[in-house]
């Protein structure tokens, strides 16, 4: 396996989702409210492997040990959480000022905890006292009584000493932290984001090909910190996969539990839940023979077990019509498993395998007989005058298409500062849809993105400048420079930065030119309205170094290009006859370790004709 090493710098919530989140919480609230009126104690997490977050369903107490104004602060925290926005996984940029809004946390619990010491402590003292007073009292009441002085004293206690400690044991020392907490709440990370982070990880276990051990023991390359995942935290990356209806990665990750707690790790959870999910799951993915032996492992340990004792009876029943099938036809029926492994569920994207060998540096097709064509040279543009003074490093990284690297494009204290910019504008990075040509967040598509126009900052101006003088393009009729922040795992699947025109029926049909176009038929024409026609070429500047991870990888190609901070590549989008040039489909490979920032510019078609000219043929 191969990684990029290197030193580092560095979906909003439907209306719908939300409407279900709110009901499920006023379920289990009514509930919960109704026993706690009853004075009954029991789980709302009483219907197996639901698909609900274990969040959301708390375990009551009897009314005596649970105080109302907690459960009226739990219930306003829930309250609150069903409304703030998500999608903090998709940028670390914004996931750091999670990191203040914990440190703050602490240091408001640790205050409330003095408060409390103290509290208690005065709460002691009158209780030694008292125990000893008591103690003399009680031995000869009369005799303690005769002495005016105290009976006058009792009285005083009784009538004021006592009601003040009760008014003391009442105070509500959780007031101010209780406060801050319900604050900070509006601006925590939501279930999207729990589920959001956890399928991040599974693609970073996937594309990299990590088993749930080695994440689990954060042993990943180029990390910094010290990390690793209890087994409460495997439990729940299980929990995510199979609320997403993913029972291959709920097997792993089960697998994974069962595997800590079977090493003595401590957790709040048991392993007969886990073989709950467990069984269920490899029941979904066909393995009957391993679903009898997990449901019978179950109700070894929970012989009550509300549903094992049926779901046994169900997996012997499937079982025995299988072996009858299988006598009949000669063949075995069934998922064929070695060592309970699973296959991969097959993916949408056709060139899956090949996309995730690139971003492991694997397979890049980068030839003898081509890496002789690739020279480095020091670059001047068309003699630009601010180039020939101090001319830019240019590297080639593909022939054909043509792929150049420039060095040095943008410094640290300008990277910086756009990036301070572009911080508090973040939004989720959105794509067009092809059919309706409106823009829409996406699963594919995970970081975060702002754009910055001249007016924002001086730098802005400067490095469009700088990026005009290296092309040779005008940026008159380019768009906005666009800063992006990739989040946990963040990527961005194979995807043309130009806009593939709709189907034409006058075009001529030699090759496979009518097929491609076939393909997107429906597709909408996304830069109609702009009046400066395609996307005629790319500019990416990264902006920091990725640990590992992060290639830029054109799968049609077998090409991967790797982040280095203060450098960027360019490519051209269409070939000089103004088609679209498809073997530059690329795409953003999920940051494994490390915090990926990179600006970009296209260029379009409109205003540069003088300075790319027409090519004699279409494919120029």
């Amino acid at each position: 396996m191969h990684f990029s090493a290197r030193k580092a710098h560095c979906s909003s919530c439907p209306y719908s989702t939300r409407i279900l989140q709110m009901r499920r919480n006023a379920i289990c609230w009514a509930q919960a409210l109704r026993l706690l009126v009853q004075g009954k104690s029991m789980s709302l997490w009483n219907l197996g492997p639901c698909q609900w977050s274990h969040s959301k369903c708390i375990k009551i107490l009897p009314f005596p040990i649970m105080k109302l104004q907690v459960l009226v602060m739990l219930m306003s925290w829930f309250g609150v959480l069903s409304w703030v926005q998500a999608e903090f996984f998709t940028s670390i940029g914004h996931m750091t000022d999670l990191i203040y809004a914990e440190k703050d946390l602490v240091q408001s619990l640790k205050e409330y905890i003095l408060a409390e010491e103290a509290k208690l402590s005065k709460i002691k003292s009158w209780a030694s006292k008292m125990e000893a007073l008591t103690s003399k009292s009680s031995a000869d009441p009369e005799g303690y009584l005769a002495h005016p002085v105290n009976a006058y004293k009792l009285v005083k206690r009784l009538n004021t000493d006592w009601p003040a400690l009760g008014d003391l044991v009442l105070q509500d020392s959780a007031a101010g932290f209780v406060a801050n907490l319900s604050v900070q709440r509006q601006f925590f990370p939501t279930d999207e984001d729990e589920s959001g982070a956890a399928r991040a990880l599974m693609r970073l276990q996937d594309t990299y090909k990590l088993d749930p051990d080695t994440i689990s023991r954060g042993e990943l390359p180029g990390t910094k910190y010290q990390a690793m995942l209890s087994v409460d935290d495997c439990f729940g990356m299980g929990r995510s996969a199979y609320n997403e209806g993913d029972y291959y990665h709920t097997v792993l990750w089960m697998e994974q539990v069962l595997k800590q707690l079977d090493a003595g790790e401590e957790a709040t959870i048991t392993k007969s839940l886990v073989l709950d999910y467990l069984s269920y799951a490899v029941f979904q993915l066909g393995d009957l023979h391993r679903a009898v032996e997990l449901t019978r492992r179950l109700l070894s340990l929970d012989p009550s077990h509300e549903r094992a004792g049926g779901n046994l009876r169900y997996f012997e029943r499937l079982l025995e019509e299988e072996r009858e099938k299988s006598l009949f036809n000669q063949t075995e029926a069934g998922l064929a498993t070695q060592e309970n492994v699973y296959e991969r569920p097959v993916d949408f994207l056709p060139e899956r395998d090949v996309l995730e060998s690139l971003c492991r540096g694997e397979g890049v097709k980068l030839t003898p007989q081509r890496q002789k064509k690739l020279f480095c040279r020091y670059h001047h543009g068309n003699r630009v005058p601010q180039l020939l003074i101090a001319p830019f490093k240019e590297e080639d990284e593909w022939d054909s298409p043509h792929i150049v690297r420039y060095y040095d494009v943008m410094s640290d204290e300008e990277i910086e500062r756009i990036k301070e910019i572009a911080k508090p504008k973040l939004a989720r990075a959105t794509v067009r849809d092809p059919k309706t040509g409106v823009l829409t967040v996406a699963s594919y598509r995970v970081s975060k993105s702002s754009w910055l126009e001249e007016d924002d900052d001086p730098v802005v101006a400067r490095v469009n400048r700088r990026m005009q003088h290296i092309t040779g393009l005008t940026v008159k009729t380019a768009e906005l420079l666009q800063v992006a922040n990739y989040g946990m795992g963040g990527q961005y699947e194979p995807h043309f930065d130009f806009s593939r025109r709709p189907f034409d029926s006058g075009l001529k049909t030699e090759g496979n030119r009518l097929a491609t176009f076939l393909n997107y038929s429906d597709e909408q024409d996304a830069f109609k309205r702009l009046g400066t026609g395609n996307r005629v070429a790319t500019f990416l500047n990264y902006m920091s170094d990725v640990e590992a991870g992060g290639a830029t990888v054109f799968p049609d190609l077998g090409a991967a290009i790797w982040p280095k901070k203060g450098t960027a590549v360019f490519w051209y989008n269409l070939l000089r006859s103004g088609e679209g040039d498809y073997r530059t489909r690329h795409a953003a490979c999920p940051v494994l370790v490390g915090c990926k920032w990179v600006s970009n510019k296209w260029f379009h078609e409109r205003g540069q004709e003088f300075l790319r000219p027409c090519g004699t043929t279409e494919v120029d």
